[in-house]
């Protein structure tokens, strides 16, 4: 699982290279560039098809319902009752999509009908017992209150904004075509006040000014609000989506569970049992020469005695590597002391734990630290690395920095990203701070589980 520190350099691209051109700044700041912005357009037109689509779903919703209800008495309420859910449901789909489109937001599924059972009924009762469906008919009827309300709100703001900023513009329509001497500000029987004057026009479009420079911002904090009911509402719930980490988190721990088991196979395959089948061969040579030429029987059997300490070497590299005795026996500082040992930097450990924590946790903790110095000792070309862990409120924290050459990360398949996956299947953090030209510092972040009986 070891990863390249310098992976990634090389020569800089040509100046002006589209992958690593900077993004131009704006030159007007967001206040000003808010009423000609895309997203402000986009979240208005949202707004806006929000009232006719919330009276739609609202109708069908509230006419669905109370018609199941009312035929409750009867058998037919309770499959009425479910068409309006499925309705509902496949009226989120839509609110799903237009809100991804119009507002930015990315809302995964709900958690799918799952019918056990073939016919109606079952899917009667599929439908009626889903969390998803209640949901759904409950945005139907929370949609449309705050769509008249942000309908209202935000056209009335648009008008009247960009009416007075664009008022010296249309000023002359009024004593031209209306007979008026321009915007009537007030008015009864006796004496009346229009905005005519060049003072009284230049305040009108600043105060114009300022309701179109504002209504972005209102529009976008009421789009908010549609951004919070259609996540919380029509997306998946919270259970559902730790099933669906718990399966993913799964189906990691049982690849890498599976990669293990083919790299102790690899390794025995290849290395100590080669060698012991060689040494077997060896021996028996060897017993053939004992009585024609003791001698150079004797050299075999010293070299079958070096090639046996290098089998049974390679042996206890990989029992240590399946799960080092020196940790079930005394814990994470000797066992990571007995690997910063084996590094090819000095390497300062620092452990500060009052007891110790589960041993799935520990184990993972111990192997996340050997890749790490691993990759030191293989790519970083530092000449000195630190490993400190520690344990804050429900977090084992572990942190392995060096002073090498940088450039490490997570993508591209790496054995940086291996562990990421490793940690996250016990819903660990992997972070890896690593800038060219050094220092990196790779910080795990698991979760304390105490010690039980061994």
């Amino acid at each position: 699982m070891a990863t390249e520190y310098g992976q990634g350099y090389g020569l800089p691209a040509e100046p002006g290279h589209p992958g690593n051109a900077e993004r131009r700044r704006p030159r007007l700041p967001a206040a000003l560039r808010a009423p000609v912005e895309g997203r402000t357009w986009r979240e208005l037109g949202y707004v806006l098809l929000s009232l006719p689509i919330s009276i739609l779903l609202f109708t069908y919703a509230v006419t669905m319902v109370s018609l199941g209800a009312g035929l409750l008495v009867t058998f037919l309420g309770v499959p009425v009752l479910a068409a309006a859910l499925a309705g509902c449901r496949g009226f989120g789909s839509v609110e799903r999509a237009r809100a991804r489109g119009l507002l930015g937001l990315e809302v995964g599924e709900p958690e799918p009908l799952r019918v056990k059972r073939q016919g109606v009924m079952a899917w009667v009762g599929v439908v009626l017992k889903s969390g998803a469906s209640w949901r759904s008919l409950l945005y139907a009827v929370l949609q449309l209150p705050w769509a008249v309300l942000s309908f209202v709100v935000t056209v009335t703001l648009w008008s009247v904004g960009w009416s007075l900023l664009t008022y010296p513009l249309w000023f002359w329509v009024f004593p031209m075509y209306g007979g008026q001497d321009g915007l009537q500000l007030y008015g009864d029987d006796r004496h009346r006040i229009y905005l005519d004057n060049p003072f009284e026009i230049t305040v009108t479009a600043g105060v114009g000014l300022l309701f179109t420079l504002a209504t972005p911002w209102i529009v976008r904090a009421l789009t908010t609000v549609d951004r919070v009911m259609v996540h919380g509402l029509l997306g998946p719930s919270r259970l559902a989506t730790r099933v669906v980490e718990l399966e993913s988190d799964r189906g990691v721990v049982v690849d890498t569970a599976a990669a293990d088991l083919r790299r102790i196979e690899r390794d025995l395959h290849d290395g100590a049992q080669a060698r012991l089948v060689a040494l077997a061969m060896d021996l028996g040579l060897a017993k053939e020469k004992l009585r024609e030429d003791p001698q150079v029987a004797a050299q075999m059997v010293d070299e079958a005695h070096g090639e046996v300490k290098t089998a049974l070497q390679e042996l206890r590299d990989l029992a240590r590597g399946i799960h080092p005795a020196v940790l079930t026996d005394r814990g994470l500082d000797a066992a990571l002391s007995s690997v910063a040992s084996r590094c090819t930097v000095p390497v300062q450990v620092e452990v500060d734990l009052t007891e110790r924590p589960a041993p799935a946790i520990e184990g993972i903790a111990y192997f996340t630290a050997s890749e790490l110095l691993q990759n030191i000792s293989k790519h970083s070309r530092a000449t000195w690395a630190a490993v400190e862990v520690w344990r804050t409120e429900n977090r084992l924290m572990l942190q392995v920095v060096d002073n090498g050459v940088g450039g490490a990360d997570t993508s591209g398949g790496s054995g940086l990203s291996g562990l990421a996956e490793r940690l996250n299947s016990v819903d660990g953090i992997l972070v890896v701070d690593s800038p060219a030209g050094g220092p990196t510092r790779v910080t795990a972040e698991l979760p304390w589980r105490a010690e039980r009986t061994r």
